[in-house]
């Protein structure tokens, strides 16, 4: 490499976009000291998450950066507004060889007209929903895919070309993997344990018209543990009360209630948990990386049949009716097997798994991209 580059992790989101390419950024300043690496973030809530996890990886040469304005931290709760940061530190990230992020808003960069870095998304997830693939994708320089579905899919629907995308596996393994395990909940009785995770997508996601049907049916079984973690955007800017609101469900010994929390985002509950019950979010092939039940609530009453972007319905029994869940749940035992098999072959054409490390091999494809446009 010619001149010493100098490389951004950004992270202007929540903090469940980290684990897909903290790992990445370890292993570039790891493996090429010649690379300077940074990550910045926008609240130093985020920054000290990202110090933390880096202290238990061991340490590596990176250096943490708060971006600027303080005033815009100040705007609603949660993470600050994304666009409004990026065009205020839009010289600033300018001035770096290339900007690395796990989400797609960062692509605004090259509409205020900011050329000189390497846009580089790693994607936050490796899921069917069509929402991900959409044009933003043709304004970075270098896409990930995680395995052949993703990229087959990019390519084909013409998101990304041979050249702008890499198929590297899935960095966040790694660092799940790495770390030391997390402390699973604990239930005062035994019995299978569920994970509810409904999406926070306004009309695919099942909270809004079975969520309080599906934790009064657990608040009052005798048989199931529950976990209720649902994806961290949809309680995110919840107020007290509306947080307040499952304080009874809390309470119950059969239910844990994470509305957001750092368990809720590091694999800890899909490795909990006997049973997936959900609806749109990726984080159930991150539960099938281990074979196991999973249910689905078709709340929207969507014609899923064949449709792309409901792949993962395939792994298990389909409810059309919140009535039904008591025996879904025990058709989805039941009958896990019948579905072992394209749980398995799903796993497979999701996750390209290779002896190297899906964290170095995104690593390396950031490099060589930056060793050809030098």
């Amino acid at each position: 490499m010619a001149a010493a580059k100098r490389v951004c992790f950004l992270y202007i989101a929540q903090h469940h976009q980290v684990w897909h390419s903290l790992s990445v950024a370890v292993a570039m300043a790891r493996r090429w000291p010649a690379i300077k690496v940074e990550i910045a973030a926008t609240t130093p809530e985020l920054l000290d998450y990202v110090a933390s996890l880096l202290t238990e990886l061991g340490g590596a040469p990176i250096e943490l950066v708060l971006l600027p304005p303080a005033w815009l931290r100040r705007l609603g709760s949660g993470a600050p507004p994304k666009a409004p940061m990026l065009i205020a530190n839009a010289l600033r990230l300018a001035r770096y060889d290339a900007v690395i992020t796990p989400e797609r808003t960062t692509a605004l960069l090259r509409r205020i007209g900011v050329r000189h870095p390497l846009l580089v998304y790693t994607q936050h997830g490796a899921g069917d929903r069509e929402g991900p693939f959409e044009p933003r994708l043709k304004l970075f320089d270098l896409v990930m895919a995680a395995g052949r579905k993703q990229r087959d899919r990019m390519m084909d629907e013409g998101w990304v070309t041979e050249d702008t995308c890499a198929m590297v596996g899935y960095p966040k393994f790694d660092l799940v993997d790495e770390l030391p395990q997390r402390e699973v909940p604990r239930f005062d009785k035994a019995g299978p344990v569920v994970l509810y995770n409904p999406h926070f997508h306004a009309e695919l996601g099942s909270w809004p018209k079975w969520g309080q049907r599906v934790l009064e049916y657990f608040a009052t079984n005798d048989r199931y543990n529950l976990i209720f973690a649902p994806h961290i955007r949809l309680f995110e800017t919840a107020s007290m009360d509306e947080r307040g609101a499952f304080k009874r469900f809390a309470e119950n010994p059969r239910i844990h209630i994470d509305l957001g929390g750092p368990a809720a985002a590091d694999m800890t509950y899909t490795k909990a948990a006997d049973l997936y019950l959900g609806d749109v979010s990726s984080q159930v092939y991150e539960f099938l990386r281990t074979p196991k039940p999973c249910l689905f609530l078709n709340s929207s009453g969507a014609s899923w049949c064949g449709d792309p972007s409901f792949h993962h319905w395939l792994y298990g029994p389909v409810l059309e009716n919140i009535d039904n869940l008591s025996q879904g749940l025990d058709q989805a035992f039941a009958t896990h097997e019948d579905y072992r098999e394209t749980q398995t072959w799903g796993i497979d054409e999701t996750f390209d798994v290779s002896k190297t490390p899906a964290s170095v091999r995104a690593a390396r494809a950031i490099v060589d991209k930056l060793e050809h446009a030098a």
